[in-house]
C-alpha cells in the first residue's frame, strides 16, 4: 500500500488529476468532500462556527452558507485565521481515521494498493505527514488566473484574495516527491500522471491480498 498526498492551489488542475488516479485504481479521500461533511447542520462544527461568526452565516435551511463565509474569511485575513482554527481540526481527524482504516484494512483499497489523499491545504494543514509522498500539480500563474475567472467568475481582486489564503505555489513545491505540471493541454497531463503510475507501481509493487 501506499498513501499519496496529492496537491496544488487553486485553479492549478488538481481534480483532473485526482479524477484520472481514480480511473487508474486509486482509492481517493477527498478533503473538500470530508470538508462539507464535517459542517453539516447539527454537526459540532458548524455549531462552533456559528458560535464564532454568528448565526447569520447559516441560510435558512440551518446550512453553512458558503458564499457568506467565503466573502468573510476572504477579506479578513484574521476571520481566515479563526475560520481554519475551528474547521482544519475536524479535517484532519477525519482524513487520518479514514487513512488508518485503509491501512488496517487494506483489502479496501482493491488491487491498485493505492490511498490518494487530494487536500488543496494538505501542507498547510500538517498531512503531508500521514503521507507516503507529496504530488503538487502546479500551474503558470496566467493560466491559473484564466481559469479561475471562467470556472468560478470571479473578479481580479478576488482570484488574488483566494491565491492569497494559500501557501505559495513554490513554497509546496518545496514538499514535492513528484509534480505535475497542468500549464499545457488536459493530454499532457495526463501523461505525466500516467508515467507517475508506471513508477510508483513498478516502486511499490501491491501483493495480492489472501482471501
Amino acid at each position: 500500500m501506499i498513501v499519496i498526498g496529492l496537491t496544488g492551489n487553486i485553479g492549478s488542475g488538481k481534480s483532473t488529476v485526482a479524477r484520472r488516479l481514480a480511473e487508474l485504481g486509486a482509492k481517493i479521500i477527498d478533503a473538500d468532500k470530508v470538508a462539507r461533511q464535517v459542517v453539516m447542520p447539527g454537526s459540532p462544527c458548524l455549531e462552533e462556527i456559528a458560535k464564532e461568526f454568528g448565526r447569520g452565516i447559516l441560510n435558512a435551511r440551518g446550512e453553512l452558507d458558503r458564499k457568506k463565509m467565503a466573502d468573510v474569511v476572504f477579506a479578513d485575513s484574521q476571520a481566515r485565521v479563526r475560520l481554519n482554527n475551528i474547521i482544519h481540526p475536524w479535517i484532519t481527524r477525519e482524513i487520518r481515521q479514514e487513512v488508518s482504516r485503509h491501512k488496517n484494512h487494506p483489502e479496501l483499497l482493491g488491487p491498485a494498493g493505492v490511498l490518494v489523499v487530494d487536500a488543496p491545504l494538505l501542507i498547510e494543514t500538517g498531512l503531508q505527514h500521514n503521507v507516503d509522498e507529496v504530488w503538487v500539480v502546479k500551474v503558470n500563474l496566467q493560466e491559473q488566473l484564466r481559469r479561475l475567472a471562467k470556472r468560478d467568475g470571479l473578479a481580479p481582486q478576488e482570484v488574488m484574495n483566494r491565491l492569497d489564503a494559500q501557501l505559495p505555489q513554490i513554497e509546496k513545491l518545496k514538499y514535492a516527491r513528484r509534480v505535475i505540471d497542468n500549464s499545457g493541454t488536459p493530454d499532457q497531463t495526463i501523461k505525466q500522471v500516467d508515467q507517475h503510475w508506471q513508477d510508483i507501481k513498478s516502486q511499490h509493487p501491491h501483493p495480492p491480498i489472501s482471501i
